[in-house]
């Protein structure tokens, strides 16, 4: 499949594959938000799975609004990580110097019902990005990795020290831990490797404005999305997947984070390839480090939106693990970035968004 390309090229880019996506097209705003260099480009791939784009325009939803709200063009292929060709085309287009990194299938639940699927995608389709790279002299990746890496949690709060790819629960974890190893080895092979591996932690929240959010398609995979569509009357009630975990009220605990923050962690983490000698693997936990229950977040949520949250406890969910939240401290030493947003933030602008976009981007 030939890729199908809008807007020109400029001097120099950054290439943002899974750019129109949730957590992508937020970071996409942050850099554009903060770069006023003329020669700047953004570049993104994306093959529109996970990324709404209305009938008769060129661009979807996300990147549009972006440019609206940022007042900068965006360039923008429909290309899938396995089109090599396609791939090489836009690499000889642009003048690519980094790429951050988060095309893949995202569902740990769904991950368990088509592992090969979440193979194809995100491991096959990481290779052949990173062979792209290197045959066009390329070799600054930020990767979009998560704590599912770290199994089930020995010790918590979890440090980048803790054991990874032991004790794994879905076919997801596994693809960004698998990945991770590709990245190690490809830098133990080759020093001008310099791949920085940001490790999520759970990503809420939606952009300030209220005009770009999650928006899955389908019934949600994601705790927040899931709560946010109850509370908009768009389905009828949650799913509480297991109230017998050992935590604080038997439901999961995970640490969320406001996907601005985590969008920042990404422009921090671009900076840090202009730091003398810094080469090789590096992987950093993104998160606030502190942990939620599922109930919590419930009624954190019903306070922002003043709605009601029908919900019913169903069976655990296979790939599911009791608890886990991040040691942060390192990505406050290596990339000088923390968390500022707090679960208040988090639930108000979901809420925001939500409530502005019913029906996500379909309502812009």
């Amino acid at each position: 499949m030939k890729p199908t390309v809008y807007e020109g090229t400029m001097a120099s880019a950054i290439l943002v594959t899974g750019g129109a996506g949730y957590v992508g097209s937020h970071t996409v705003a942050s850099i554009l938000e903060r770069e006023t260099a003329p020669d700047f480009e953004i570049v993104v791939v994306d093959n529109l799975t996970n990324a709404y784009r209305a009938e008769g325009h060129k661009k979807p939803e996300a990147i549009r609004i972006i440019e609206e709200l940022t007042n900068k063009k965006i360039s923008f292929y429909e290309l899938d990580l396995s089109d090599k060709q396609g791939l090489s085309k836009i690499f000889e287009k642009h003048s690519i110097e980094c790429v951050i990194h988060f095309a893949a299938l995202k569902a740990v639940g769904e991950s368990v019902q088509k592992p090969l699927e979440y193979y194809q995608a995100n491991i096959t389709g990481t290779c052949t990005l990173l062979e792209v790279m290197r045959s066009y002299g390329v070799f600054k990746l930020v990767y979009s990795s998560s704590c599912t890496v770290y199994g089930e949690p020995e010790r918590l709060p979890i440090d980048e020290g803790h054991e990874t790819g032991r004790g794994l629960t879905s076919p997801y974890g596994k693809s960004k831990y698998f990945c991770e190893e590709i990245m190690k080895d490809l830098c133990t092979s080759d020093q001008r490797w310099k791949i920085i591996s940001l490790r999520y932690f759970n990503p809420v929240g939606a952009h300030r404005s209220g005009r770009i959010g999650e928006d899955p398609a389908g019934i949600p995979n994601n705790l927040m999305p899931f709560i946010a569509q109850v509370a908009v009357g768009r389905l009828p009630e949650l799913m509480v997947f297991g109230n017998d975990y050992p935590t604080v009220d038997g439901t999961g605990v995970r640490d969320y984070i406001h996907v601005e923050d985590l969008a920042d962690g990404h422009v921090k983490a671009v900076r840090l390839f202009q730091q003398p000698g810094f080469s090789g693997f590096h992987a950093v936990n993104l998160g606030t480090g502190t942990g939620y229950s599922v109930l919590q977040m419930i009624a954190a949520f019903k306070s922002a939106s003043g709605r009601d949250i029908p919900y019913r406890i169903v069976g655990r969910r296979a790939g599911d693990i009791a608890a886990n939240y991040a040691d942060v401290s390192l990505s406050h030493r290596l990339l000088a970035w923390r968390a500022t947003r707090t679960l208040e933030d988090m639930c108000a602008d979901t809420w925001r968004w939500q409530s502005n976009n019913p029906q996500g981007f379909k309502s812009s």
